[in-house]
């Protein structure tokens, strides 16, 4: 969902785990040249979805990465067969009235720029969240813990599964990073 942690989360999983961390969103942008708001207003949300779809596919056939992809990427049923079949999928999970919380001063996300912005999430969410579960491999509750927990959370899910030694895996002091 918009708001959920995607970008942050995995920022600071790539840096845990000593791999690049991309952007679908900011992949998008380069793609299509502009502000995905602005493309989105003047070319649709259909035509930015399949621009958003092309850079999903060759940054999930890229691997040794971590993704963090736009709110909306689980519209697709492309999209969701992709990063199903070829990434380790983890959906952060925040409620609607969580997600309003940390976005209602929010001005760049154009399908929350309407009068109900709160109503919008409940929609959005009701839409989204069985795409979300179908798509990912973890459900990870985000509710209000740091943003260390839950890394840890994401790093502790992948260990369990053995797709990651967190004997392997530095701590952030190790690595010579602070994690806020």
């Amino acid at each position: 969902m918009p708001g959920g942690g995607k970008s942050t989360v995995g920022r600071h999983l790539a840096r845990q785990l000593g791999v690049p961390f991309v952007d679908a969103d900011a992949e998008t942008e380069q793609r299509i040249g502009c502000p995905i708001r602005v493309y989105f207003e003047r070319e649709g949300e259909a035509r930015f979805r399949d621009v958003e779809e092309e850079a999903i596919a060759a940054l999930a056939a890229r691997g040794g990465i971590v993704i963090a992809t736009g709110g909306g990427a689980v519209l697709r049923e492309a999209n969701r067969r992709r990063l199903h079949a070829q990434t380790t999928a983890v959906y952060l999970r925040s409620t609607p009235e969580e997600l309003f919380r940390r976005l209602r001063h929010d001005t760049h996300r154009p399908l929350l720029q309407v009068p109900d912005p709160l109503r919008k999430l409940r929609e959005l969410y009701a839409e989204r969240d069985p795409l979300y579960r179908e798509t990912a491999h973890f459900v990870i509750e985000t509710g209000r813990p740091s943003i260390p927990t839950l890394v840890n959370m994401v790093l502790m899910q992948l260990e369990l599964a053995g797709l990651v030694d967190a004997r392997q895996v530095p701590s952030p002091v190790e690595a010579g990073r602070a994690v806020r």
